[in-house]
């Protein structure tokens, strides 16, 4: 029987398939695990945000019946666990202004050097109380 290279090229390609479904298998499975433990974890006080965009804190959790009370802003309501997520992680604000051609953020010089000085405690007079007057 002589040896075929297509042959050769078909077992390969099978073999990649099979090992990319099995590792999408292995990643979807560590992805539902952390999804199922913060579910787990969710306590009164805990931030959460939905999948449609309400954000707010967990009031109450009942696991039997996959519910949670979610406060947001003063108003409650009910949602299933399957709605619920982490908030999203809001990163620092800094204005254009703020920041040199480089990106590095510009220092306010004034407020640097007044935090810098020492206090002096000065009376209404405008002696220093550390000082005696005659």
């Amino acid at each position: 029987m002589p040896f075929d290279p297509s042959m050769l090229f078909m077992i390969v390609i099978l073999v990649l398939m099979f090992g990319m479904m099995w590792w999408q298998s292995k990643k979807a499975k560590k992805q539902q695990a952390k999804v199922n433990d913060f579910r787990e974890s969710l306590q009164p006080g805990t931030e959460v945000a939905t999948y449609s965009g309400l954000l707010g804190k967990i009031v109450e959790v009942d696991l039997e019946k996959e519910q949670a009370v979610i406060d947001s802003e003063g108003s409650r309501s009910r949602w299933r666990l399957a709605a619920l997520t982490e908030p999203p992680i809001v990163p620092a604000y800094i204005h254009d202004d703020e920041v040199d051609e480089y990106g590095n953020r510009l220092e306010d010089k004034a407020s640097d050097d007044e935090a810098q000085k020492p206090l002096d405690a000065e009376d209404a007079s405008g002696d220093k109380t550390g000082e005696q007057t005659k």
